[in-house]
């Protein structure tokens, strides 16, 4: 049995394979309404095999949106379509997740194909907030610096998030704080200039994380895994780097955290970043080392023998795959063949299963 097929235990959710559905955003929501297209998007990587899928940064708040296209989890009114989406997923043997996110600096932009850069208020674009009153780009919303009400906000926030997808039906939650959204901003010292007990210090810029993580436990039951995705590096000197995500990852380990899912960058415009097959892998194979805790590799893993190498060489537990799997819904079936094992096709599928 190749590794990638090898079940994985998470708590008290069991994962078919190591295969997982990284999230995606679709922008295909109004008031982060889930629809009938993450619906089919979702449930058809389910049907193609995939042990976790994961939907896309769900909003913990309106204000926490990327775009006014983005997927939310904010009200209960959000819960009936993410139900039948969950109890999809669910029945083609795959386990449901859910990303749960706030955009920061970064929110209020038009969604890829619209536009670029702030949305302005008199187009549906809002306020925008951040550790620090400074804007990601030049084109990009002027945010106001949380103070201490805002932050303790955000944490409720996350915590209400949690307990609705509980609610919805996912059993795993992962929490975004990578790609230069609210809580990585948090964590860089190039993004986060505060001065009071959430800046400064490494202890004083991981604590908005750790509060969220405690909070999201209080709600998240004990027998359910928890995920943080983290950007491992801003790839920028004097940024967030691969030192401090191992230590944070110590102390994740240590509240409930059970996998971390080894993303980069995102803070830091035009970043020098050395994109290539697997280039994020080292910062997955670095933390499951040092720390113990279980790690995701994700990014331009495009092949079934790349994201087996990385399994069976001991640098992940987990390989996430994004643009392959909008290449290839299915790609989980295929690729069980090319690695010469075999598992279930779905029924109505079986005609088309490869022969050897």
């Amino acid at each position: 049995m190749p590794k990638l097929f090898e079940p994985l235990a998470l708590r008290g959710v069991t994962l078919k394979n190591r295969i997982v559905v990284s999230p995606m955003c679709q922008y295909s929501s109004v008031d982060g309404f889930a629809t009938d297209w993450h619906l089919v998007h979702l449930g058809s990587r389910a049907v193609g095999g995939a042990g976790l899928v994961i939907t896309e940064a769900a909003a913990v708040s309106p204000a926490g949106r990327i775009s006014p296209d983005d997927l939310g989890i904010w009200q209960d009114e959000h819960l009936p379509m993410l139900r039948r989406i969950t109890a999809f997923i669910a029945a083609q043997g795959s386990v449901p997740g859910i990303q749960l996110a706030h955009a920061g600096r970064k929110a209020s932009t038009y969604s890829p194909w619209t536009g670029s850069g702030a949305v302005p208020e008199r187009e549906g674009g809002w306020p925008v907030v951040a550790p620090s009153a400074e804007a990601f780009a030049d084109n990009y919303p002027q945010p106001t610096a949380l103070d201490a009400a805002g932050v303790q906000k955000v944490i409720a926030d996350f915590r209400a998030a949690a307990g609705r997808a509980l609610a919805a039906g996912f059993r795993v939650v992962e929490l975004h704080a990578a790609h230069g959204y609210l809580l990585h901003e948090f964590l860089s010292p190039l993004s986060n200039h505060r001065t009071d007990a959430y800046g400064g210090s490494f202890e004083n810029r991981v604590r908005l994380l750790l509060d969220v993580v405690a909070a999201t436990r209080e709600v998240w039951p004990e027998e359910l895994p928890l995920i943080v995705r983290l950007s491992a590096t801003d790839w920028t000197e004097g940024g967030w780097n691969a030192d401090e995500s191992v230590q944070l990852a110590a102390l994740l380990k240590v509240r409930g955290v059970d996998l971390i899912d080894c993303s980069s960058g995102g803070n830091v415009p035009k970043a020098p970043i050395p994109v290539g097959p697997g280039y994020q892998v080292q910062f997955a194979e670095r933390i499951k080392q040092e720390t113990g805790l279980l790690t995701g590799a994700v990014g331009l893993i495009t092949t079934p023998a790349e994201a087996e190498a990385i399994l069976a060489n001991g640098q992940a537990d987990v390989v996430l795959l994004a643009r392959e799997f909008l290449r290839e819904p299915y790609f989980p079936l295929f690729a069980a063949h090319e690695l010469g094992t075999e598992i279930p096709w779905p029924v109505q599928y079986e005609r088309a299963k490869p022969r050897s």
